[in-house]
């Protein structure tokens, strides 16, 4: 179900979002990045995601994301959760009014590059980056970066 602007920036004032983050990493151990065009986060480097509507259970909020984000319509099955997260902006949607606060359910999902079809939706480009780069990037949002910043405090050696 999808509401007016309106209505969705009462949401937005009003209460957390739920959303899914999908950590996607490539054969080669490097992970996915896009380019926001939208806000909040807007012109920062962000994993792929969205929001997960009213009525709709977690299993198909993934597999639509996985579609919309990736090409690819995965089931939940094909991620491993990473974690519940959450992520403070100081903007919304529409500009600068009223902030924008998520609980993110992290998936981290290993895919074969050549079978995604990434669209220019949300995001104007894409990166495929090692932790330690995208770790190094002040142009990656710190939301983002902190996937794998947990990892290298658990002294995991990258997801």
């Amino acid at each position: 179900m999808f509401l007016s602007q309106e209505d969705f920036a009462t949401v937005v004032r009003s209460t957390p979002l739920i959303s899914i983050d999908l950590i996607v990493e490539n054969e080669r151990g490097e992970n996915l990045l896009g380019r926001r065009t939208n806000r909040p986060a807007q012109g920062y480097w962000f994993v792929p995601g969205g929001r997960v509507l009213k009525d709709e259970t977690l299993e198909s909020a993934f597999e639509r994301l996985t579609q919309a984000e990736l090409g690819l319509r995965l089931p939940m099955a094909a991620g491993q959760f990473y974690g519940v997260w959450q992520h403070f902006y100081d903007d919304n949607f529409s500009g600068t009014d009223f902030t924008t606060h998520y609980v993110v359910l992290g998936f981290h999902l290993r895919v074969n590059q050549a079978d995604l079809r990434l669209p220019d939706a949300q995001h104007d480009d894409y990166r495929w980056l090692t932790p330690d780069a995208l770790l190094a990037s002040d142009r990656v949002h710190d939301n983002s970066r902190a996937y794998f910043l947990a990892d290298r405090q658990a002294g995991v050696p990258g997801l």
